[in-house]
């Protein structure tokens, strides 16, 4: 298959924002697409050459990419920065450029991933030259439709207004013409997040493909999530007997530790699936610390004081997710990293077993030492005990508890109720739980805020696979962070409104779209009722606590979650 009949299909999508519309596009392509063709296709879908959690990324910013575009057609790069501020969108640009000239070399769908991946791989001194020559290369034998697209592709702004939920649907309605098989595809991603490869044993093998997905090490699985409910006695009378352990505001990260052949190798993951091994080079010394030849960890990475047993702030902690200086910010943000379960042991599948045995598998598995802890917890069915060890928790400083029910299995990227979060009334707002929420746009900012460029912005929280508006936030937020904002904001702001936005009152119209990407967490006094926001509800007072870098927009609070959340606010009153 050419790219250039990719590309068609990527039209199509563009053209719709229909999210049934668009399973069925998919699905036509995923038909016609060779064994070898569909995982290259899932992954190009996503903008990537490479699943979500491998850290291959192309690097490339628009200064760069305009570059490439003039060097590709010879044209001046004044004259493509024109172009690009009149459209906002330099795959237009690239593609109005390319109309004049007629191109007869239609690659086929492996040439041209093969060649990004190779762009993606680029690295050191001069690759920036190089990918700029490999880039006009590509482009010059390449028709003016797929050179739209092979632009927004490396700038991750490929933008088609679909989740992976939606390629699981496409993927099931290959099969059976309608989403029937959507669960058991969906249970075997949650395991091993990767479509390519899930697209290739599905073509390859039918349903039946999935069967056999399981935990592997350096794959990671999806993060099982915590519910709300109001108070222990809930609590305690919807879980029955519970492990109480200690809610650390640190930074969620699935451990990954193998030894063959006497090599070891470590791996780590964030919640939102980033590899983060780069950036805790502390995680190469735990062999000592761990009895078994393979483990996947659920932890909890916190800055801690040795000396003062002190556990840092999450903001503090958070200053070690970065990509530069690693060695300085391990020096100056020394990690613990709190262990609470344990998913596979010497090529086990753990995630089945009760937590009851789970747990005692974990204490036999981690020994003590500076790098690994096993998170401290209890065991009860007492609802004055359940409180009295979460008291104990945000006296010393947390955030309170996170309550699992005692013999339940790991449920990976589920929100059901085997995990809960107990926390105190927000010290930031009167709300009993903060919200995490999606930026959508933002305003300019009038007044003092006119040379910031950015006054307040708008987030929403996510209703099935679209997102809907819930607050505007212009208070809790520094001068010097609006300006960071700003910049921030700047990296996905969109000429036009996401199709992923639905509902959108035209008085909560931004002056500038942000695609959903940036994720913030928002304290407020309560929760309205609200018939002009999307959601139906708003934040009183909302105020924004941090900006999340570690969750991705599909892990926002939800429209039931947030309905949850009101009704539980009532009964208190």
């Amino acid at each position: 298959m050419t790219f250039q009949e990719l590309a068609l299909t990527f039209q199509k999508l563009e053209r719709t924002s229909s999210r049934n519309e668009m399973t069925v596009i998919l699905s036509e392509i995923f038909s016609i697409a060779s064994d070898d063709e569909i995982g290259e296709i899932c992954y190009l879908l996503q903008g990537r050459v490479a699943p979500l959690y491998e850290a291959t990324e192309f690097g490339i910013a628009d200064k760069l990419m305009i570059r490439a575009i003039a060097a590709a057609y010879s044209v001046d790069v004044p004259k493509v920065t024109s172009l690009f501020k009149t459209h906002g969108d330099l795959g237009t640009v690239a593609e109005e450029i390319a109309g004049a000239i007629k191109q007869t070399t239609h690659y086929s769908i492996h040439d041209v991933f093969e060649q990004l991946k190779t762009i993606a791989l680029m690295g050191g001194e001069g690759s920036q030259e190089q990918k700029i020559q490999a880039l006009a290369d590509l482009f010059t034998h390449s028709d003016s439709l797929s050179v739209r697209y092979l632009v927004r592709i490396p700038l991750d702004k490929l933008r088609l207004g679909f989740s992976d939920m939606t390629m699981i649907d496409a993927l099931s309605w290959m099969l059976t013409g309608d989403k029937s098989q959507k669960s058991v595809i969906e249970t075997a991603y949650e395991v091993r997040p990767d479509l390519g490869y899930i697209a290739t044993q599905i073509k390859k093998h039918g349903i039946h493909g999935v069967s056999h997905v399981k935990p592997v090490v350096g794959a990671p699985i999806l993060a099982a999530l915590c519910q709300r409910l109001k108070n222990a006695e809930e609590m305690i009378q919807k879980m029955g007997e519970v492990d109480v352990e200690p809610k650390y505001d640190g930074v969620r990260t699935q451990i990954h530790f193998d030894r063959k052949n006497k090599k070891i190798t470590v791996s780590s993951f964030s919640r939102n699936l980033e590899n983060t091994t780069a950036m805790y080079p502390e995680l190469e010394s735990i062999a000592d610390q761990i009895d078994a030849d393979s483990v996947i960890l659920d932890s909890e990475a916190i800055g801690y004081d040795e000396k003062t047993h002190r556990v840092i702030p999450f903001q503090e902690t958070m200053t070690r997710k970065r990509k530069h200086n690693i060695e300085g910010a391990t020096q100056s943000v020394p990690l613990r990293f709190f262990v609470f379960d344990i998913l596979e042991k010497n090529g086990e599948d753990l995630m089945s077993t009760p937590l009851s045995k789970r747990r005692s598998i974990l204490e036999q598995t981690i020994t003590k030492g500076p790098i690994l802890s096993v998170s401290p917890h209890i065991v009860t069915d007492n609802i004055q005990m359940l409180r009295d060890y979460h008291e104990e928790q945000i006296k010393l400083g947390l955030e309170g508890v996170v309550v699992k029910k005692w013999e339940a299995v790991y449920e990976p990227g589920r929100r059901g109720y085997t995990w809960v979060k107990f926390k105190e009334e927000n010290k930031v707002g009167k709300l009993a739980d903060t919200v995490d929420a999606v930026v959508m746009g933002y305003y300019k900012g009038e007044g003092k805020r006119t040379n910031f460029g950015i006054g307040a912005f708008l987030v929403g929280v996510r209703k099935g696979e679209s997102f809907v508006t819930m607050t505007k936030i212009g208070t809790g937020v520094t001068d010097d962070l609006w300006k960071e904002m700003k910049v921030l904001f700047g990296t996905y702001a969109s000429n036009k409104q996401p199709k992923e936005y639905e509902n959108i009152d035209k008085i909560f119209i931004p002056d500038v779209w942000i695609t959903p990407k940036i994720v913030v967490e928002i304290a407020a006094d309560d929760i309205t009722k609200s018939p002009s926001h999307g959601a139906e509800f708003a934040l009183r007072f909302p105020r924004l606590v941090r900006i999340r870098t570690d969750k991705s927009a599909s892990q926002v609070t939800t429209v039931s979650e947030l309905e949850t959340m009101y009704h539980n606010q009532e009964s208190m009153k």
